[in-house]
């Protein structure tokens, strides 16, 4: 079977920020009408930045808090106002935050989830947010859902731009979004019955043994193709290369990191894991053969799909652990809830979704 027959499934975490300024020669404008494949007029370049052509963005809108001119919601005339106020030749236009969306979700979901969480997190502290779902599928053929979002620096009201708010660039309010983020997919996933969840933190902070790798694009990728590999591909490989040789000394560092993610996974997400953590395919045969082999891979039979499932004996370990911890907690007569609280809420979880 080929190796990329396996490689579907299984939360990803991604979640980064950085500033757009002229100080690298970016035009508000240039980048609005990339993430949303759109076709903008540039009033300060005296040009149009048209992107049409641009296939993968699913959905674009411009979302804004209350209070705001009507003309904020046009994308072209927002941008062109934040060009136009801007007159240093070095200023800093927009943050934009991208983030990886769980492929486990549909189109409609993923969309929903992004637009939840712009809300929630940089629109109602008073951020104009220009935001765009790409759904791109990748030389591997596997989908690569995410979210850019273009966010105003400065505070806005009835009339207009105001000055900068020095509170949106607090190293502590990026770390917050990074573990709302999580903590938002992680709630919709379980919502959706979906058995994946995706963690903020890195991998020392997970006490997982594993080198974190550059992230490498589309670009990247073609030179490769071409013999033009860059020092920064060379350096992809050799971790992956080396977190390869650790799972293959001890297969539990795999098994470790992926139940942080998900309880239990099929041998795709397996394989996903160990193609992102190897180098090649006689690498990748290894490492899955390591990793099969271990004993503390637990079979525990096929899931409604007829998919063969599997966790790791620490994590059924702990599982075994609440369960019995639940039988003695039932066991207990002490603080009893009454029938009708019980029913109510109940209720209130279905109303959510939530079908106990």
């Amino acid at each position: 079977m080929r190796l990329e027959a396996y490689l579907t499934g299984m939360a990803i975490y991604h979640f980064s920020a950085k500033v757009i300024s002229r100080a690298n020669g970016s035009s508000a404008l240039a980048s609005a009408a990339y993430r949303s494949a759109g076709r903008l007029y540039d009033e300060r370049l005296d040009r149009h930045h048209d992107f049409t052509a641009k296939s993968g963005v699913i959905h674009s809108e411009v979302m804004t808090p209350e209070n705001v001119p009507d003309e904020f919601h046009d994308r072209e005339r927002l941008w062109n106002g934040v060009e136009f106020f801007e007159k240093r030749k070095d200023a800093q236009l927009a943050r934009e935050i991208e983030f990886a969306i769980p492929r486990e979700l549909n189109q409609s979901d993923g969309i929903e989830l992004a637009r939840d969480f712009v809300r929630e997190e940089f629109v109602s502290r008073g951020m104009i947010a220009d935001f765009a779902v790409h759904w791109d599928i990748g030389a591997d053929g596997m989908a690569k859902p995410h979210a850019h979002v273009m966010l105003t620096m400065r505070s806005v009201d009835e009339n207009g731009f105001g000055a900068k708010v020095r509170e949106w660039n607090r190293t502590g309010l990026l770390e917050h979004w990074r573990e709302a983020w999580g903590a938002h997919v992680n709630e919709r996933l379980s919502e959706l019955g979906i058995d994946a969840r995706i963690d903020h933190r890195s991998f020392e902070d997970q006490g997982i043994d594993l080198e974190p790798q550059h992230k490498i694009g589309p670009a990247a990728a073609r030179m490769a193709d071409k013999g033009l590999e860059s020092e920064r591909l060379e350096d992809h490989r050799q971790i992956a290369r080396e977190n390869g040789e650790k799972i293959v000394a001890h297969p539990s560092i795999a098994l470790d990191a992926i139940t942080h993610q998900q309880a239990t996974f099929t041998r795709r997400d397996l394989a996903m894991f160990v193609h992102r953590h190897s180098d090649g395919l006689d690498q990748f045969n290894q490492v899955m053969a390591a990793v099969e082999g271990s004993p503390d891979l637990v079979r525990i039979g096929q899931d409604g799909r007829a998919d063969e499932r599997f966790t790791s004996r620490p994590m059924l370990a702990v599982e075994e652990r609440l369960h019995r911890s639940a039988e003695r907690l039932a066991q207990r007569q002490h603080h009893p809830v009454f029938a009708g609280s019980r029913e109510r809420a109940l209720s209130a979880a279905e109303e959510r979704g939530l079908d106990l």
